[in-house]
């Protein structure tokens, strides 16, 4: 389950973005009739249905573990948080039907529509993942009914829906998506540039990719303290997990790096900020930070892998707002960093950095926190399937997967190469033509 949920985040995430990227480009094109624009609208477009296909089809598998694999976590929790999935699967068929009508519908329906198709691709695509993430949000904070004798009663889908870890969940995790997507998007077309082909398609990519990364990077900090403090309230010790925190105190300082031992509950390595952690959590440097001491040993999240995803999400998320700053610097100065091979090399060199950054951020909300699969009510161990040898079938899905990832990424590289065929044709027929507009190619 957790190797199938990270490899299909990925492609639920770019599915999110990449038709509002579609989205600008056609619009800017239907403006202005550049053909650049032309060009990246039916470039991202295609990137689109493949990666759409590809989400469809790891999403599909899940559904099925899901049931399969956690069948008391399903019957009691299915009542409860089905509303979001079945609303989901609502928003998922939607954005297949606008994907579909906006692929067809070149040359068959007026541009203004077809402009608002690609639009409903996004937002149904956006409202998909929300959903999905509301039904994660109440595990995290479970709320809508009442725990009798071990089961449900008194259930209420709606409250359930907008429980209290939603907003900031559904937030944090669009924003990540943005800025990942834009950020592996702007490392591929700054490979492109630095290649010397197809340099007007990848400097216009560049244009509209660019800012959407800049900003959603400065963003994301902002709402991962709001993040942060929420889950100080809710579930202090996956806080104190996160943070490697295992003595409650007042003053309680940030951890910077460090490698927890849980056995002897100390941390080697680690750079400590006095203070740091009770701002971080309470807005007050001299605040009281629980730690796990006030936890049961069975009832502590594992703190080593909790901290490492922690400090990678968090470590990478830093340098993605600094890239961002330097970028809105170096535009209101209007400086073209896109001729600068050094800062395109640099994009390349991020072009993984936000997709990692999100799966540590999915690792710290799982790990984080166990040992409960919902919070403080259900036990992972009692909701997992008493079946034992599955290792075949996670062989099959680690099989298929690599499979589907490998076919995504030859797909996209061959559309990329044929756009690249195109340009450089392109601009050789330009290069061949004088003054007069005629060929000279027959008198070469």
């Amino acid at each position: 389950m957790a190797f199938a949920l990270g490899f299909h985040i990925i492609f639920a995430s770019i599915a999110m973005v990449m038709p509002f990227l579609m989205f600008l480009a056609y619009r800017s094109y239907l403006k202005s009739g550049r053909v650049e624009d032309l060009k990246l609208t039916k470039a991202w477009m295609k990137g689109t249905a493949i990666l759409f296909a590809t989400g469809a089809v790891s999403g599909t598998a899940l559904s099925f573990q899901l049931g399969l694999l956690w069948p008391e976590f399903m019957r009691h929790a299915g009542p409860i948080f089905g509303m979001p999935f079945s609303l989901e699967g609502a928003a998922f068929f939607l954005e297949a039907i606008f994907l579909g009508l906006f692929l067809y519908g070149w040359n068959k329906i007026p541009p203004k529509l077809h402009l608002a198709f690609g639009f409903m691709v996004g937002v149904t695509g956006v409202a998909s993942g929300i959903l999905v993430v509301a039904a994660n949000g109440w595990m995290n904070a479970p709320s809508g009914f009442d725990w009798v004798d071990g089961r449900a009663v008194n259930i209420d889908p709606w409250k359930a829906m907008f429980n209290e870890a939603w907003p900031l969940q559904a937030l944090h995790m669009t924003v990540a998506a943005f800025q990942a997507t834009t950020a592996a998007a702007a490392g591929l077309h700054a490979w492109g540039l630095l290649r010397g082909r197809s340099r007007s398609f990848h400097r216009r990519a560049l244009h509209y990719l660019l800012p959407i990364l800049a900003i959603s990077s400065i963003v994301q900090p902002l709402i991962g303290d709001r993040s942060a403090k929420s889950v100080a309230q809710r579930q202090p010790e996956k806080l104190a997990a996160m943070e490697a925190h295992f003595e409650t105190m007042e003053r309680a300082p940030l951890l910077i790096g460090g490698w927890p031992d849980e056995e002897t509950e100390s941390v080697r390595w680690g750079l400590y900020i006095p203070g740091g952690l009770s701002f971080l959590a309470h807005g007050n440097l001299d605040a009281e930070v629980t730690g796990l001491d006030a936890f049961p040993h069975d009832e502590r999240p594992p703190v080593l892998i909790t901290h490492l995803a922690f400090q990678i999400m968090v470590g990478l998320g830093t340098l993605l707002m600094l890239v961002g700053v330097v970028y809105l610097v170096a535009r209101w100065r209007k400086r073209d960093l896109l001729a600068d091979r050094r800062w395109l090399r640099m994009l390349v060199a991020l072009t993984p950095t936000g997709f990692i950054a999100l799966e540590a951020g999915w690792i710290v909300t799982e790990v984080g926190r166990q040992p409960w699969i919902i919070y403080r009510i259900m036990r992972t161990a009692d909701s997992v399937t008493p079946v034992t040898g599955l290792g075949w079938s996670f062989a099959i899905i680690v099989l298929l997967y690599t499979t589907l990832g490998i076919i995504s990424m030859y797909l996209l590289s061959r559309w990329f190469a044929i756009v690249d065929a195109q340009e450089a044709d392109a601009a050789v027929h330009a290069a061949n033509q004088p003054a007069d507009g005629k060929s000279t190619g027959s008198s070469r």
